[in-house]
């Protein structure tokens, strides 16, 4: 795909997100046409870069082509999802526009190894917030009740497994913005070429990257101290309840010393 061959032409970016976990390091049956990320070639035409957040980013692929594609790296896939996140770009390449967001597509100058990674790191954040704010909006379904009966009934009717269960959710979404997905990092082709930092700056703002990012980490804060607030309130209660128990088995304890004590004085006399 070279500009000089095809002054201007059109090409299809679609990202698919695959499972929690891809690590690039088991596909030595591929040859590597760059790494961080990985890029590779795609039988018959095209390039898919792979992505450790679990994402798969493909350009000029054929339908038929990317099943084929996606089928051999399921096996690689940590956690697959039942449900694949997706996303479609649409790429005009031409010499002789200025490179960067119109509308609906991204026109770039070339089809260069590096600019293909630039936009496969966004498309990969991408699908990878959209599959986390499905989660989150579930983890909100699942907390909401909770926190009204807190705030109606003055108690949250829940078990401390249940509660746990928040709070790792929570955490786990986290690591995997955070740590695999690197949803806050500049991908390392752009630290290498700082004349690509404006189209991923563009892109970034186009699909709100950081804004997306922010707002899951507060709806992440709000359902990790909900859970922990019930969690407290239910350990303080068990608390209470075992201190009770004590109290009670000091009575008794306090009441058989007694009844002894005048059953033994009374037989004596």
């Amino acid at each position: 795909m070279s500009t000089t061959e095809h002054p201007h032409f059109e090409l299809k970016a679609r990202a698919l997100l695959l499972g929690r976990y891809l690590d690039p390091r088991r596909l030595d049956q591929f040859e590597p046409l760059a790494i961080n990320p990985l890029v590779v070639a795609v039988a018959n035409g095209g390039h898919a870069v792979l992505l450790r957040s679990g994402a798969v980013v493909l350009f000029g692929v054929a339908p038929a082509d990317e099943i084929t594609f996606i089928a051999q790296l399921r096996a690689f896939v940590k956690e697959p999802l039942e449900r694949t996140e997706h996303e479609d770009l649409l790429l005009t390449i031409d010499a002789k526009r200025s490179e960067g967001v119109e509308r609906d597509r991204v026109v770039l100058l070339n089809t260069e190894i590096a600019r293909l990674q630039v936009i496969a790191d966004i498309l990969g954040k991408s699908v990878l917030l959209a599959e986390q704010e499905s989660r989150v909006a579930r983890a909100f379904d699942r907390i909401e009740p909770l926190a009204n009966r807190l705030r109606h009934h003055g108690r949250g009717n829940s078990d401390a497994k249940t509660l746990i269960r928040q709070i790792g959710e929570a955490l786990a979404i986290q690591q995997e913005m955070v740590g695999r997905g690197e949803v806050g990092d500049k991908p390392e082709v752009v630290w290498e070429r700082s004349d690509l930092e404006r189209l991923y700056l563009n892109l970034e703002a186009e699909y709100e990257i950081r804004e997306r990012q922010v707002a899951l980490e507060r709806k992440l804060a709000l359902i990790n101290d909900t859970a922990a607030t019930l969690l407290d309130l239910l350990q303080s209660k068990r608390s209470i309840r075992v201190e009770w128990y004590i109290v009670v088995l000091i009575v008794v304890e306090i009441a058989l010393t007694l009844y002894d004590l005048f059953f033994h004085s009374g037989a004596s006399h």
